[in-house]
């Protein structure tokens, strides 16, 4: 959590980022929660009964489960910013998760013991052990670090995202 919410916020800290600050808005109705948590929901329950093919559903589904919790307990959530286009903090995160997945990996590949990866459809086009397509699950890794954050410790100090 710390290295990735600290490159989120190294992230942040370029100018560029602040184009993403008046974005698409969305607005966080009561169904649009429901929606967000059964699908969650759902995810969690196809990756248990078929972890071969729903497995990338392990990366969204606790996302997806958290999010709508959080909001309807008042803590923060993605939705707050999203109703007023702020898409900073999902594209820091986005970002600083997917610099660390860099260089995890890289530190990987030339490690002994290493991990290795068997991603059904996915053995194509390898950036170090990890398939190109596998670098797509730090992004949802991100939001569900930052949705556990706030629904484990609602209190922790802020990140400037």
């Amino acid at each position: 959590m710390p290295a990735v919410f600290e490159t989120a916020e190294l992230v942040r800290s370029f100018r560029w980022v602040e184009s993403f600050s008046s974005g698409p808005r969305i607005q966080p109705t009561a169904q649009l929660n429901a929606g967000i948590f059964l699908s969650g929901i759902a995810m969690f329950v196809l990756t248990l009964m078929w972890p071969k093919y729903c497995y990338p559903f392990v990366w969204t589904s606790l996302l997806l489960i958290l999010e709508p919790i959080n909001r309807w307990m008042g803590r923060p959530n993605f939705l707050d910013y999203l109703r007023e286009g702020n898409w900073r903090p999902i594209v820091s995160l986005s970002l600083g998760a997917l610099i660390c997945g860099f260089f995890w990996e890289m530190w990987n590949y030339y490690s002994w013991p290493k991990w290795v990866y068997h991603t059904p459809g996915a053995q194509f086009l390898h950036v170090f052990e990890m398939p190109l397509l596998g670098y797509l699950g730090y992004i949802p890794f991100a939001l569900e670090l930052f949705a556990l954050k706030n629904f484990i410790w609602p209190k922790a100090p802020r990140l400037k995202l």
